[in-house]
């Protein structure tokens, strides 16, 4: 799975390198895009279930709101019971809504504790420490030519 998330992030410019090798992610973008996403998803599963389930014996999905509303409860893998499909496509789209909804969720959850959390400020931490090592490191090779140049004969 790692290696489809890399290839499409790499395709869809959703992160530079800076001179260290490091992935600096556009964690807004990737954000906005999994709310979109997200929205787009309870709504169109919605209205499918919705109309799947709409006039079926026994359905308890009584208008768009409750198909809606079941979507959210599936992707959140809450589902409080007082709506659930009772269609093979209800249940299709349920199914679709867990797996989708709990990685879109999970994913936005870790973003959100990147930030909070800070681990952000660690690679740029990181990136200031490479930096200065690059630049001791650098010194250090001119004194030793310096030396060497000096070194008696």
């Amino acid at each position: 799975m790692s290696i489809i998330f890399n290839a499409v992030a790499q395709n869809s410019k959703l992160f530079s390198v800076d001179e260290f090798g490091v992935k600096n992610y556009k964690t807004r973008f990737i954000t906005l895009m999994s709310i979109t996403l997200m929205i787009s998803l309870v709504l169109s599963f919605g209205y499918v279930t919705y109309l799947a389930e709409i006039g079926q014996d026994g359905a308890t999905i009584k208008n768009f709101g409750d198909a809606v509303w079941l979507m959210i409860m599936s992707s959140t893998t809450i589902g409080f019971g007082s709506q659930y499909p009772t269609t093979d496509i209800g249940r299709i789209m349920v199914t679709l809504m867990f797996v989708f909804g709990v990685g879109i969720m999970g994913g936005l959850g870790a973003l959100i504790a990147t930030k909070v959390f800070g681990f952000s400020d660690t690679n740029v931490k990181n990136r200031e420490l490479r930096q200065q090592n690059t630049e001791i490191y650098d010194k250090l090779m001119d004194i030793e030519k310096l030396l060497s140049k000096n070194k008696p004969k």
